[in-house]
Order: structure tokens, then C-alpha cells, then sequence
């Protein structure tokens, strides 16, 4: 998701002459069915996926990859400053209320939305953002590096900004052991900075890692023997930049590794899968359907996935996925950049299928000075709301569902399907 480029909002009024008779309205996209429209604006939701800030006004941690410093970058309509959507999203938060001060204003804000959980992928969590209401989410891709970057940063003009960020990630989390540099060996590397950093974030409340390898490299994780990957990590360690073929293999069995450690402590593995953003993303390298040897391994059966942002416009292969019983996916993003409608019809196979993989997400990020991770939050909460409503009307419609079953489905993907992910308790 975007983060924080300047932004300024443009207002502007029309006048209309009336010399001429008023055109009839142009008919307007399906809404859903108004009483189950009301049941869905009366669920308060869990949110997957969000980078919420904390009330630290030089608040750094909302992301392991702030895409900001890449430049001028391509933005799809409904993410544009000047789209409607901001302004009713504005008003929803802030309109006939007042804000209060200090850290009380995370809370407020997920009351004036509708939300009863948020999970705030963060590097760490900061002042406001307590649970239980607030619940992180850590990056994991920094501990796959343990070894120079440098030719890996060579890739594209994005990575050469995007891994100095992962490099410095590693130091903090080095730091945070008390560790001054990276082990000799893998065994060592896995025994006393992986395991122990995963172990640690888990006891702080950390629900779910995330990875957002798809800004770094391919989604496609092979199966490598930890044998070869000892020998590689042996070979290079202190010793510069690895080629990518034996960079990636490594990267490849601490990917699988990280993924069963999580497992065994009881963290869901999220990873990001849409289209991204940057003028050099690697779109083909971001399909969820690369991940389906990851799902596939006995190894990481006991580990939940939970592809991000859906898989964009991939969606269809994000389909597929939910039929093996550890993958789940979220709408994040969706909710902000897809028309109500587009998403609609992203999920209407997905709850006709397995409506309890599904997970509301609204991928709440900070756009700007005048685009808060509130307002962010709410314009995803509505949209998100009114494609649920218009997929599970259809479905009705359709004679698919009764309203009962609609109803049901609504409360899963609002809620209730996190709530069982993440052990929550909610009712």
C-alpha cells in the first residue's frame, strides 16, 4: 500500500444552467439488499490487514518497506487525493464529533468505523495501540537476509532503495538480542537470531508475521535441504554478496523455516500479493499461485497463510488456493482501490466456495499530510461493507443462499473467521 507521498486534496463546484430540462440518472450499481445492507453496517469488524500509526508524532515504524522514497509512481483512480471516496471517508470519521487527544484516538477512531480489532502490521507497536484491541503483526522478511544485499539490491532501481531497509531491519533485530553481528553458520544464525526473534515477538502478542517479499523477489519458495543451504550460508558468510542462484536458495529454506516456526508458536504467515506499486514491481512474481508448494508441504501444515490484498488481479488463482486447508485470504487494498462492485465480483466465488477462508481488510495506511490512516481505515471499512453486501444480495437473488446463510457469511468474513484464525474470543 502507498505510504505517505504528499498528497493535497483539490475541491472544486460545478454549476449547472437550467436552461435545458434536467437528464434523467444515470442507473446506479446495485447497492444490496437494503435490510441485509443494515445487518452488515451493524457487524463491528476485525481488520486484517492495516498500517495503522501510533500516537508518536515521529512515529517510524508503520512499515518495514515505506514506499515513499521511490519516487513518482502510478496510482489507480480510486486512490487518487481527489477521488470522492476521501471525502466521504473524512466525514465519517470526523463529522459531528470530536476527536479526542493523545492515545485515546486510535480507539476513538476504530469506534466512530465500526471495528472492534485491528491488526497493525508494524515493525513494533507503539503508544495507543494496545490490545486487545490493536494486535501486531511483525515483518518477517528482514531475518531471510542475513547476508549482504548488495547484489540483490542490483535487481531493479526500487530494490537498490527497498533493501537498505531490510539490512537495517536486521541490525535492530540483531540489536534487540544483543547479538553484534550475524552468526558464522546458519545453525547458529536459525538458533540464537531467528527463532529466538520469532519467539519473542510471539510472548509481546504478535498474532501473525508478514512478508512483503513480493517487493524483493519472487513468490516462488522451493524446498531446500537446510544441508545445502549450511553450505552456502558457510561459503559466503563475511564474505560478500552471494550470487542470486545460491542467494535465493537460502532465502528460499528460511522462508519455509520461518513459515514452520510461526507455526509451531501459534502465528499465521501473511504475505503480500497484489499488483504493488514502484515502476519496477515484478507483477508476474507477485501471483499466489506461486505459492501453492509452500501450502503443498506436509512441513508447514500446521502453519495458517493468508494471502494479502487477495491476490489482486490474480484473484481467480487466489480461488484455487482455498481449497488447501491451510490458506486463507483477506481483501485489504481491495476495499480502497476496487469500485464496491469489482470486489463484489472478487468475492463471490470465494464465498461460494469456502466462505470461511475469507477475511475483511482494509489496508488503513497513512497517504498523506491530510490522509490519516483513519480516514484510510474508514473509506476501506465502507467499501469492504457495501461489496459484501452487494456479492451476498446477488448470491440471494441468485437463490444461492437464504438470508439466513447471508447473514451468517456476513458475520464470518467481518469477524468471525478472524476471531477462530487468531484465537481472539470474540463473540
Amino acid at each position: 500500500m502507498v505510504t505517505k507521498p504528499a498528497v493535497v486534496f483539490v475541491a472544486a463546484s460545478v454549476l449547472a444552467a437550467c436552461t435545458t430540462p434536467p437528464r434523467a440518472e444515470a442507473p446506479r450499481p446495485a447497492a444490496g439488499d437494503p435490510a441485509l445492507s443494515a445487518f452488515i453496517a451493524s457487524i463491528r469488524t476485525v481488520d486484517n490487514h492495516t498500517h495503522a500509526n501510533s500516537t508518536d508524532p515521529g512515529d517510524a515504524d508503520y512499515d518495514a518497506l515505506p514506499v515513499d522514497g521511490l519516487g513518482a509512481f502510478e496510482l489507480p483512480a480510486m486512490l487518487k487525493p481527489d477521488h470522492p471516496q476521501w471525502i466521504a471517508a473524512k466525514k465519517a470519521v470526523y463529522e459531528g464529533a470530536t476527536n479526542p487527544a493523545g492515545d485515546a484516538f486510535p480507539s476513538w477512531v476504530l469506534d466512530r468505523i465500526g471495528t472492534e480489532v485491528l491488526l497493525a502490521n508494524r515493525i513494533a507497536m507503539g503508544p495507543g495501540l494496545a490490545p486487545p484491541r490493536f494486535r501486531w503483526v511483525s515483518f518477517a522478511d528482514a531475518l531471510m537476509y542475513p547476508l549482504s544485499t548488495a547484489a540483490e539490491a542490483q535487481a531493479t532501481p526500487d530494490r537498490v532503495k527497498l533493501f537498505p531497509l531490510e539490512d537495517a531491519l536486521l541490525r535492530r533485530y540483531l540489536a534487540n538480542l544483543k547479538i553484534a553481528a550475524v552468526p558464522a553458520t546458519l545453525d547458529a544464525y536459525l538458533n540464537t537470531v531467528v527463532t529466538p526473534t520469532l519467539e519473542a515477538q510471539q510472548q509481546a502478542g504478535c498474532v501473525a508475521i508478514k512478508f512483503e517479499a513480493a517487493y524483493l523477489r519472487a513468490l516462488d519458495f522451493g524446498s531446500v535441504p537446510e544441508a545445502v543451504a549450511a553450505k552456502m550460508y558457510a561459503s559466503w558468510a563475511g564474505r560478500g554478496a552471494p550470487p542470486h542462484a545460491d542467494y535465493k536458495a537460502l532465502q528460499d529454506f528460511l522462508f519455509r523455516y520461518l513459515a514452520r516456526e510461526a507455526g509451531r508458536l501459534g502465528m499465521a504467515v501473511h504475505i503480500h500479493s497484489f499488483e504493488g506499486v514502484g515502476n519496477y514491481y515484478d507483477i508476474a512474481g507477485a501471483d499466489p499461485a506461486l505459492l501453492e508448494p509452500v501450502l503443498n508441504d506436509p512441513v508447514l501444515h500446521g502453519t495458517n497463510f493468508v494471502v494479502i490484498h487477495g491476490g489482486g488481479s490474480r484473484a481467480s488463482h487466489t480461488t484455487g488456493l482455498l481449497w488447501k486447508p491451510n490458506a486463507y485470504a483477506d481483501i485489504s487494498l481491495m476495499t480502497q482501490a476496487y469500485p464496491p462492485a469489482e470486489l463484489a465480483a472478487v468475492l463471490k466465488p470465494w464465498l461460494a466456495t469456502f466462505p470461511e477462508k475469507v477475511l475483511f481488510g482494509s489496508d488503513a495506511s497513512a497517504l498523506g499530510p491530510d490522509l490519516g490512516w483513519e480516514v484510510s481505515a474508514a473509506a476501506g471499512t465502507a467499501n469492504g461493507r457495501t461489496a459484501l453486501g452487494i456479492a451476498l444480495s446477488d448470491m440471494m437473488a441468485a437463490g444461492e443462499i437464504t438470508r439466513d446463510r447471508a447473514q451468517e457469511i456476513a458475520t464470518l468474513v467481518l469477524r468471525g473467521n478472524a476471531s477462530r484464525l487468531y484465537e481472539l474470543g470474540l463473540r
